[in-house]
């Protein structure tokens, strides 16, 4: 295992302890293969890519870890117009470009908008626990 992967790998295990999550085998696995995508996979594309290491694994099992970890913050599901969430394991803060034909996500940093205000509304609204800019386009690949 790489190191970066080491050290992901003990931040999440260090996480589940201090929520109380028992770390199963399915966890583990569903964990790792999310942590080295790059791809913003869905819930079934986790399924498959795992179904040879774990042929008894069923899609309600991934979608269930996968929704118990998100509500957690141990990884976060990204927000598209598709039906199918995708998800993946937060690193650093960023933002993401998502093709509308090919439904591509890239991830993207933009410190500005991370640094910038709220609107006075949102303010008073509530608490706002994280801010992220989801572009829809067409990617170059596309015709963009």
């Amino acid at each position: 295992m790489h190191p970066t992967q080491q050290l992901r790998f003990a931040s999440f295990k260090e996480a589940c302890r201090g929520k109380n999550l028992r770390l199963t085998p399915q966890r583990i696995d569903i964990f790792n293969e999310l942590a080295n995508a790059g791809d913003h996979p869905t819930a079934e594309i986790i399924h498959q890519r795992l179904l040879s290491k774990l042929p008894t694994l069923s899609l309600d099992t991934v979608y269930r870890t996968l929704a118990t970890f998100a509500r957690l913050d141990l990884i976060s599901k990204v927000e598209t117009v598709q039906s199918q969430a995708r998800y993946e394991v937060t690193v650093e803060r960023h933002h993401h470009l998502i093709c509308e034909n090919c439904q591509e996500i890239v991830d993207f940093q933009w410190p500005q908008i991370d640094e910038i205000a709220l609107p006075e509304e949102v303010k008073q609204w509530g608490k706002v626990k994280k801010k992220n800019l989801v572009i829809y386009g067409r990617c170059r690949k596309c015709g963009g």
